[in-house]
């Protein structure tokens, strides 16, 4: 993409009612605009990175073997009266009527909606196991909605749903879904640590948070330092093996790391004191067990080895897609603007010609856009005629983590420079040999093994 044809309302003011710094970014970097309060529009660079995570999500689920479908939006109050939730769930639900007095409501989850799809089609334990998800838009109506895409009240999210014959084996899904967890947030340089949480409105007994440690976090964690020295790399799972995902879940839960809700002092007090660590967390997750919670209440049996009816044991596992872009430019950021890891960066690298007009200079940017394309690369390329300083501050600002830039003085030599925005170290180079670097930074990046 060429900058002068793109569409980048960059703001150089903060905007007064943005108070975390996610969101004076988001706004700044024209990544979406407030329609009402925790609603907003996703203008092209931020519905780019809100495309990079959905697809990150998409492939480590199809990874761990679930299934992808799409419920719609709306729901039918009935289901929810069936399972006991429609009057419980309080006044985040936002209830409506169609033309007809059809009771409706805008899914702020789906348990009851993907178990009527189960019950509908499913009725042999043969089936199992089967885990369904989506990603799709939810709303919950807040009462306070604020610190911008962090708590609003429109957001994206990936819910799935699992469903099988034992507790054993829906235990296993639990294990599965941390693992399949572990992946996703380590593919967008997060370190989302699982913490023993509340279950909430959900319901049910078993159930972790991964939370990603900022100091705007919305949740008061404790935990053990040694937690933040685990990472999950480049290992690879058998997800039908029982033993292998028992074990990750093990590795990664069997240190004490606690949400306030779940908080317990006189376990805390066994950490070692040095270890002992109070901090602020955002929630980026969740995974739930619930049993047959929702199964007994609406129906959801299948056909025993007995042939007698049994109800399916289930969970539900969550990620904040929306919600994600702001814990990411929380945990990676300076004072001049974002820091994109590469595996959600917009555009893989940006190109600064600092003399536009330039015959040498333009021929030589143009030449470094196509080989970056053509090897899949995409680039951001600052052809404006804009000053030099303005182009820097627009690409510390929106954050794409290399840039090259080329200038009259440089190519003289034969070499432009290559530039990282997480150190600012910057090192000179023939053009070919800048290009091949930046390949080679993004070839482990690249999705194996689906």
């Amino acid at each position: 993409m060429r900058l002068s044809r793109y569409f980048l309302p960059v703001l150089k003011e903060t905007p007064a009612e943005a108070q975390i710094v996610s969101h004076r970014y988001m706004l700044r970097a024209g990544m979406i605009k407030q329609q009402s309060a925790g609603i907003y529009s996703w203008l092209p660079m931020g519905f780019k990175v809100l495309r990079k995570i959905e697809n990150i999500v998409h492939e480590e689920q199809m990874r761990a073997g679930h299934i992808p479908v799409q419920m719609p939006i709306l729901q039918g109050a009935d289901l929810w009266r069936e399972s006991g939730r429609y009057d419980d769930y309080g006044q985040e639900m936002l209830r409506m009527q169609d033309r007809h007095g059809r009771d409706l409501l805008y899914t702020p989850t789906a348990e009851e909606m993907v178990t009527d799809i189960f019950r509908s089609h499913v009725s042999s334990y043969k089936d199992l196991p089967l885990t369904l998800y989506q990603i799709q838009w939810k709303f919950r109506d807040e009462i306070r909605p604020r610190f911008g895409v962090m708590r609003g009240r429109e957001f994206y999210m990936k819910d799935g749903y699992n469903f099988d014959l034992t507790k054993e084996d829906a235990l296993h899904a639990y294990n599965r879904h941390l693992v399949s967890y572990l992946r996703t947030y380590e593919r967008m340089g997060l370190q989302a640590i699982p913490m023993r949480a509340d279950s909430g409105p959900i319901g049910g007994d078993d159930t972790h948070e991964f939370l990603v440690l900022a100091d705007t976090g919305e949740s008061e964690v404790f935990y053990d330092s040694a937690v933040t020295d685990l990472s999950f790399g480049d290992r690879e799972i058998d997800y039908d093996s029982h033993e292998q995902c028992a074990g990750v879940l093990d590795e990664f839960t069997s240190k004490y790391a606690r949400t306030d809700e779940t908080h317990d002092e006189a376990l805390f007090n066994a950490v070692p004191e040095e270890r002992r660590r109070t901090a602020r967390g955002i929630e980026v997750g969740q995974i739930f067990y619930f049993g047959t919670k929702y199964s007994e209440a609406m129906g959801a049996t299948v056909q025993g080895p007995d042939g007698k009816p049994v109800p399916v044991h289930m969970g539900s596992h969550g990620i904040g897609v929306s919600r994600l872009l702001g814990a990411i430019i929380e945990a990676s950021h300076d004072d001049k603007g974002i820091i994109w890891p590469e595996g959600v960066t917009p555009f893989h690298c940006g190109i600064v010609n600092l003399k536009q007009g330039d015959d040498e200079a333009d021929a030589a940017c143009d030449a470094l856009y196509k080989s970056l394309i053509s090897l899949g690369l995409d680039p951001l390329y600052d052809d404006r005629k804009e000053r030099a300083g303005g182009k820097f501050a627009t690409m510390d600002l929106i954050g794409l983590p290399w840039r090259i830039t080329v200038g009259p003085r440089g190519l003289k030599n034969g070499v432009v420079e290559l530039t990282c925005r997480r150190t600012g170290e910057s090192e000179e180079m023939p053009p070919e040999q800048a290009v091949a670097k930046v390949a080679a930074i993004y070839e482990k990046h690249m999705v194996r093994g689906l």
